[in-house]
């Protein structure tokens, strides 16, 4: 492949977009293929929401490393590995075995931990700050469609040729794009640094990423905020096609079509909230969106198999404008805020957070689930959640007064 010497801003984020395309894979190959695979596993389904606690324990392995990888490699190399490990960690659940679909979880998500630091890297220094929510948060409709995609198409091959097909897919999308992105390799990798000195050693490194967490009031909150709008996202992405078919009697093909809907709101959403965000600022945004996943939580948790169709896909869709709408604007908001050239490890900490979130937040999920008998509590957890965030958002405005005037701080620039 030619190397291209002088790549706009516009093609690098389509090129970031398509890593996260891929690398959704990571958290739903296996939870929408879910129905099938337990009925041949002798599992029940409600067990999907364990296989995103694993993959988020894989990526707050390897996230906090990501600042060391890019200052070895570039941040288009570190996607390219990262994608890599992704692929082959989700075809080992083609083994059908319990133990594999574990593994497989926890390899995918060490592949995905690297991929947004690593793209916020490459765009934090090339995006004009007249349109930064606009461009971070087009590299993060990726995700919202990321996930149409698998959920439309994967249930189709895996009703056509059986779940492995499925999976398989999946795993083979993320090894084409990471040879897709080595045109950029050059070009965008150009600020590697593998023999510059103090770097320290990677753990050390790692915990100097995390540290950020505490010295930097205005990320903490912005992590805060990200790790309750996170457990809303990846709830939705999780149970709603699952809940579909087993609660409401939906067809899987069905089921998986109305979700991507949703993603597909979820692109529109993340958007129009950052076109919002960029002339009324990302919190005042954030809040709008916390609003919203809540009404459109309630909505969905209070649904039963005598409501409409539409109205089910009504939800859906506010459900994907809200919950799949703002992590774009929030990452542009922590580079924003990020101490100067800093932008991957203040990325990683928040992943890092976010992992960590998820690793529990899914697993309670389920057993709520198993308890109550119901997926309604499923959709509650997520206006709690997005409650929570309306919260940490009223310290976040206060931490972002407290930086404007503080002398030096990047609020003042």
């Amino acid at each position: 492949m030619r190397a291209l010497r002088d790549p706009s801003i516009w093609l690098v984020m389509l090129a970031l977009l398509g890593t996260h395309l891929a690398g959704m894979g990571a958290f739903l190959a296996l939870p929408v293929l879910a129905p099938p695979i337990a009925a041949e596993l002798g599992l029940p389904a409600s067990l999907a929401g364990f296989n995103t606690s694993l993959a988020y324990g894989g990526a707050m392995l390897s996230g906090p490393f990501t600042q060391t990888l890019i200052r070895r490699h570039g941040g288009v190399r570190v996607c390219q590995g990262a994608l890599v490990v992704l692929g082959f960690g989700i075809a080992l659940a083609v083994i059908g075995h319990p133990l594999a679909l574990i593994v497989a979880a926890l390899i995918g998500g060490i592949g995905h931990g690297p991929l947004t630091p690593a793209g916020s890297h490459v765009l934090a220094a090339r995006t004009p700050e007249r349109i930064r929510s606009l461009i971070f948060s087009l590299k993060q409709t990726g995700v919202p469609a990321g996930a149409m995609l698998i959920a439309g198409i994967a249930p189709l091959i895996a009703t056509a040729y059986g779940w492995r097909a499925g999976v398989l897919a999946v795993a083979v999308f993320a090894l084409v794009l990471a040879l897709a992105l080595q045109p950029l390799r050059a070009a965008l990798d150009a600020d590697r640094a593998p023999q510059a000195p103090g770097g320290g050693a990677p753990w050390r490194e790692a915990i100097a990423s995390l540290s950020l967490l505490r010295s930097e009031p205005r990320l903490r909150w912005l992590t805060i905020i990200a790790c309750c709008l996170n457990i809303t996202q990846f709830t939705f992405f999780t149970y709603a096609v699952v809940w579909q078919v087993e609660a409401l009697g939906v067809p899987l093909v069905e089921a998986g079509v109305r979700l991507a809907l949703g993603q597909a709101a979820g692109i529109a959403g993340r958007i129009l909230w950052a076109l919002l965000a960029d002339r009324l600022g990302a919190l005042p945004v954030l809040g709008l969106i916390a609003a919203g996943i809540v009404v459109a939580s309630l909505g969905l948790a209070s649904a039963g198999p005598a409501w409409s169709g539409a109205a089910i896909i009504a939800l859906a869709i506010a459900m994907g404008a809200t919950a799949v709408g703002w992590t774009g604007l929030l990452l542009a908001e922590v580079a924003r805020v990020a101490p100067s050239g800093r932008v991957g490890a203040a990325t990683s900490a928040m992943g890092f957070a976010m992992a960590l979130t998820m690793i529990v937040s899914p697993v309670l999920v389920a057993l709520v689930i198993r308890l109550s008998g119901s997926y309604a509590g499923a959709f509650l957890a997520c206006a709690v959640a997005a409650m929570a965030a309306g919260g940490a958002l009223r310290a976040a405005r206060r931490a972002v007064r407290l930086a404007e005037i503080r002398p030096g701080g990047r609020g003042s620039q």
